[in-house]
């Protein structure tokens, strides 16, 4: 990978809001961010979990939804970057036109929500 800057992705050209899941996320192996798009269908969500051990900024770029806290709920709405501090609880769920969202934050040491199966 080279060490120039370089567009990586532009999100009016994601499906936002059609699909679950990852649409993008920062592939190269060696770098300090952890980045990717995440798109729910509509009326679709993210179940409540707490966060992991690190802060996570969001950008929502299409459609709507709500973010369920410990303390309340936020609309989300196109434009909204949200804040998410370390071991907050979350739970997102997407308005009627589906929800699409850029996440970035420091790089992890293991991935998705679930925990690692045990070995042994």
């Amino acid at each position: 990978m080279s060490n120039e800057p370089m567009r990586m992705a532009n999100t009016t050209q994601l499906p936002a809001g059609e699909h679950n899941g990852a649409l993008w996320k920062l592939e190269p192996a060696a770098r300090d961010l952890d980045a990717n798009v995440i798109s729910l269908a509509p009326g679709e969500q993210i179940g409540e979990h707490q966060g992991p051990a690190l802060d996570v900024l969001l950008h929502v770029f299409a459609g709507s939804g709500v973010l369920h806290t410990a303390t309340g709920a936020l609309e989300l709405a196109v434009g909204d970057i949200i804040y998410l501090p370390k071991h907050s609880q979350r739970q997102f769920i997407a308005g009627e036109l589906g929800l699409g969202y850029f996440s970035v934050h420091q790089r992890k040491t293991t991935t998705g929500l679930m925990p690692a199966p045990r070995v042994g």
